[in-house]
């Protein structure tokens, strides 16, 4: 057991990381942690979720009177726009199986430049609505808030994720490295999936 082991744990090349995940026979131990983290999120925003259709089917007004309802054109084109970044994020976690560095990198560096583009619109429709509906008015206001801003921190911090991977691939891929790829590209897949669901939810309150 401990022969199979070493190659995979002391994969120091492109190669040698690629060969190490052709032999590896299960998901590696990340992935599966990455996997339960993931879990727990969906858990929370499966709650928040619930609790804004719970706020709507108890309340006659939804949203409250005088408070417009959400737009739908710029809310799909920005969720459209986030969603896309999967592609270049699979394209990575596939290229870092194949020992493709160069590919990995351009491929993370892609859906980084994007994902920095929409959390940056966000954050500025973020600060213009607050100028106007304020979190304590309402129970609307207060989950409407609660949904976008917790989903836009998750991007942040697949962001991050993405910065701190391209910041260690400069240095060369290992295996620790190509199972960091799989992982954060399995997370990046999961905010996207929520990104569907949070817009889904928050532009219900349109119909």
């Amino acid at each position: 057991m401990t022969a199979e082991l070493t190659p995979s744990m002391e994969a120091t090349t492109p190669r040698a990381a690629a060969r190490a995940a052709t032999l590896r026979r299960a998901r590696p131990n990340g992935w599966w942690g990455m996997a339960l983290l993931i879990a727990t999120e969906a858990t929370l925003f499966g709650v928040l979720i619930a609790s804004f259709f719970y706020l709507r089917f108890k309340n006659p007004h939804w949203p409250p009177a005088g408070t417009p309802k959400p737009k739908l054109l710029v809310p799909l084109v920005l969720a459209g726009v986030l969603v896309s970044t999967s592609v270049p994020m699979q394209i990575a976690a596939s290229a870092a199986r194949r020992g493709r560095l160069g590919l990995t990198r351009l491929a993370l560096g892609a859906s980084l430049f994007v994902g920095a583009g929409y959390l940056a619109m966000q954050i500025d429709r973020y600060a213009v609505s607050l100028r106007t509906l304020k979190p304590q008015e309402s129970a609307y206001a207060s989950i409407v808030y609660v949904l976008s801003g917790g989903h836009h921190a998750h991007v942040a911090v697949a962001l991050l994720l993405n910065a701190f991977l391209l910041m260690r691939l400069s240095r060369g891929m290992t295996n620790y490295r190509l199972i960091a790829v799989q992982s954060v590209a399995l997370y990046w897949h999961f905010v996207n999936v929520l990104a569907l669901v949070v817009t889904a939810t928050l532009l219900s309150a349109a119909a």
